[in-house]
């Protein structure tokens, strides 16, 4: 056994699947090893799209995805992905070859130092010295990937390491186990939210990444508290809920935004200010601070900490809830954002309305189907309009936010769920940075709907000078023939230029045995007008 076939074997004890990478000159011993073992290597065409596929791999499955590269080029190629995963906190391993250590000391080809660059986007990196620190160090990669906050680790095998022979087992997985709070820190957190005449919880992507959606459900209904949640935190509570009142992130005024000016208590569970920054409620709110990890030190944030596992913490607060809150305040609230699908933002006069769009994909998927959002314009009104009905279903990228997210993580998601259907949302831009993925889709027969919001335009930033400078400059681009694109890739591919045509391309698109793709020629006009209503909203109810 070599250090190659003892790092893979590391891999297969930790229950890994999938590696999704690039060959190189450099990994070519781990490339080897992993063609005798049962982890299945996906090529892809870029390393950015495997950082992504192991980025979300590792949302979904609460699993570390892991990623492969060679040195120089390769490595660079993963940043996007692994600062994604950083920012995402989604867990995730990169593995990068490099040379041998005799050409380490001068300068040499394709030689950068991998481990510098990347550590600051790491929770842990390394690079492996000798084959008997294999089991170890794969170990501590898995274990601190998955440690709240989840993140991604790296490690660096030379070829040289990866030559050498090897000695060693792996090292058995243990499931990580937080502390709980003090009956006493419950007791005053309890008395807080009874002496609260208004509380409201903010649910954040920690509720997914710890599995606790079905806890803080419990919870919300024990003591009658209505539920907000981020954008990475969509489908914690089922959007048809009575206690669910929206998504909050638009970092502008909106219904959701009275409901947290007016509240006097705001219960924070897993909640990521790199998400949402407190500065848009203002500093005299009273906050309880749910979560795995201490409160960041804001000066908007005085929070009561609450620190420990998020699941067992919700169950004891609803064990001994005594009271019951009235949340009609935010029931009507929920009714307002609901006016909103029905007349303002749905028609129109050129192209397809943006919220018809999502809402076309929203009809087209069953509950626990899964809606990917690359990063643009029609983010904002996925985040605004879609419901979500359980967790993972809707899978944002709002931490790093990079575009060109979504056709990767899409094949993520169908490789782990190859039951449900999967769409792919994605702008013209992000679409265009990861194009080339669906050669790799069509080449693992995954099939799912790339859904492209096409406005010959960087439409997120275009929407943004409009509000901040009326008028645009540097967001035009121009598209080739998607429709020839895709068919040129082996997709099926549908051009709906009115709106009446779009659910039929999609129930059609969803029945392929390839992946589909669909331009929608979006009318982002629609943007000016959201941001007025948003603009003119008036809390007063």
């Amino acid at each position: 056994m070599n250090g190659a076939e003892l790092l893979v074997k590391c891999l297969e004890n930790e229950g890994t699947q999938y590696v999704f990478g690039l060959p190189g000159e450099e990994n070519l011993e781990v490339l080897n090893a992993l063609e005798s073992s049962p982890v299945e290597t996906v090529i892809t065409r870029d390393e950015r799209g495997a950082a992504f596929m192991a980025n979300a791999w590792g949302r979904l499955s609460g699993s570390p995805g892991v990623c492969l590269s060679t040195l120089g080029p390769g490595a660079t190629n993963l940043v996007t992905g692994i600062a994604d995963a950083f920012l995402d906190f989604s867990p995730m391993l990169a593995l990068t070859a490099q040379i041998s250590s005799s050409r380490r000391h001068k300068e040499s080809h394709q030689y950068i130092d991998v481990l510098s660059m990347l550590k600051p986007i790491t929770k842990w990196n390394a690079k492996i010295e000798a084959t008997g620190t294999i089991p170890e160090m794969v170990r501590k990669a898995f274990k601190l990937a998955v440690r709240e906050k989840m993140g991604p680790t790296h490690i660096e095998i030379p070829e040289d390491i990866a030559e050498a022979g090897a000695e060693g087992a792996p090292i058995a997985p243990a499931r990580a186990v937080y502390p709980v709070p003090g009956e006493s820190r419950i007791k005053i957190a309890l008395d807080l939210i009874r002496e609260a005449k208004m509380p409201v919880i903010l649910a954040g992507n920690g509720v997914v990444r710890c599995r606790a959606s079905e806890e803080l459900l419990a919870f919300a209904r024990k003591a009658g508290i209505a539920v907000i949640n981020t954008f990475m935190g969509m489908g914690v509570v089922p959007a048809d809920d009575d206690l669910f009142v929206s998504t909050i992130g638009l970092q502008s005024m909106d219904y959701v935004l009275c409901g947290i000016n007016k509240a006097d208590l705001i219960i924070t569970v897993g909640y990521d200010p790199v998400e949402f920054s407190t500065r848009y409620w203002g500093p005299d709110k009273k906050i309880i601070h749910i979560d795995t990890n201490p409160a960041e030190v804001d000066t908007a944030y005085p929070a009561f900490e609450l620190t420990g596992d998020i699941a067992e913490t919700l169950k004891m607060l609803a064990a001994k809830s005594d009271f019951q809150k009235d949340p009609s305040y935010f029931t009507k609230l929920k009714r307002e954002i609901e006016e909103d699908k029905k007349d303002h933002f749905y028609h129109s006069s050129e192209g397809i309305s943006p919220l018809k769009i999502v809402l076309d994909m929203r009809a087209a998927l069953g509950r626990d189907d899964i809606l990917v959002s690359d990063v643009g314009a029609h983010k904002i009104w996925i985040a605004r309009f879609y419901p979500a009905y359980a967790p993972n279903t809707v899978l944002i990228s709002n931490g790093f936010s990079s575009m060109g997210f979504a056709v990767p993580a899409a094949i993520s998601a169908k490789l782990l769920h190859p039951g449900k259907k999967v769409i792919a949302a994605a702008g013209d831009g992000g679409f265009m940075m990861s194009v080339a993925e669906l050669e790799t889709a069509v080449r693992l027969k995954v099939p799912f709907v790339t859904v492209i919001f096409n406005d010959n335009c960087y439409g997120l930033i275009q929407w943004k000078q409009r509000v901040r400078y009326k008028r645009e400059f540097c967001v035009g681009v121009t598209n080739p023939d998607f429709v020839k694109l895709g068919e040129a890739f082996g997709c099926k591919a549908y051009r709906v230029e009115d709106g009446g045509d779009l659910p039929g391309a999609l129930k059609d698109a969803l029945k392929q045995n390839v992946p589909s793709l669909i331009d929608c020629r979006v009318d982002y006009s629609l943007n000016a007008k959201l941001t007025d209503k948003l603009g003119h909203i008036v809390c007063k109810i």
